[in-house]
């Protein structure tokens, strides 16, 4: 790591009184969560279909047993904990630093590292909900239905369809998430973006809502955005974050 960035990462944090981070799937990598443009990733593995177009709202609807075998296969991944950045980030708001993280990720592992406020823009895997009476069921649920192999998990309540609190291509954010997301990072004095490479839309566009003196990008490879970037780190999100006394 560059110590002499590494200083300065430092000294903006200490300086800073309301901190955001977005994120994106490069945070979750280092639990051995897949990403999915990586080389590795979903998006360069072989299906009966593509990736994308099983994660869209029209392969939901018409074919939600190879939806759930891919979901169960490669979303619900067992026995995944929480790395050193989502430890560090909610070390950071203990702290009373850090106001707010902006998640592109649906994993939870932000919140099962004692993070509070968590805006995940693309939903989550911990709300699952019954598209018929609208009836809840968490993770635990879910994972049950996984263990049990049921491709097409129906609601104990009135048999609907349970469909994950995921954002699926095709399907708009959620309007009030979005809305808070858009005012903590417009309220930052400092915004650190992390473990993303900001080409996922509308999401990356968020980071424009930022005015301060202190955008900090931290991420393995480039995102086209470093010229706006005060301080750009290639380096592993967890180490840096990992480095940083709070």
């Amino acid at each position: 790591m560059d110590q002499t960035k590494i200083a300065k990462l430092q000294q903006m944090i200490d300086e800073s009184e309301r901190i955001v981070f977005f994120g994106g799937a490069g945070v979750s990598t280092e639990s051995g969560i897949p990403d999915f443009r990586s080389v590795d990733g979903l998006y360069n593995q072989k299906y009966d279909y593509p990736p994308e177009q099983i994660l869209s709202h029209t392969f939901f609807m018409r074919n939600r047993p190879e939806f759930y075998r891919f979901y169960y296969d490669k979303i619900l991944v067992d026995g995944v904990e929480p790395n050193a950045a989502h430890y560090a980030l909610a070390k950071l708001e203990e702290a009373g630093k850090l106001t707010a993280i902006v998640t592109q990720n649906i994993d939870g592992l932000h919140q099962k590292a004692g993070s509070k406020n968590v805006l995940e823009v693309h939903g989550t895997v911990l709300n699952n909900i019954c598209m018929d009476c609208g009836k809840t069921f968490d993770l635990d649920y879910m994972m049950n239905q996984k263990a049990k192999k049921t491709m097409e998990p129906k609601c104990d309540k009135c048999g609907g369809v349970i469909k994950p609190d995921v954002v699926l291509y095709e399907e708009g954010l959620d309007q009030d998430i979005l809305s808070e997301s858009v005012r903590q990072i417009s309220m930052a004095d400092m915004l650190i973006v992390g473990g993303t490479s900001l080409v996922v839309y509308p999401a990356a566009g968020l980071v424009d809502y930022y005015r301060g003196n202190k955008l900090v990008l931290i991420n393995k490879s480039s995102t086209g955005k470093e010229s706006k970037a005060d301080l750009v780190i290639q380096d592993s999100i967890g180490k840096v974050l990992s480095s940083i006394n709070i």
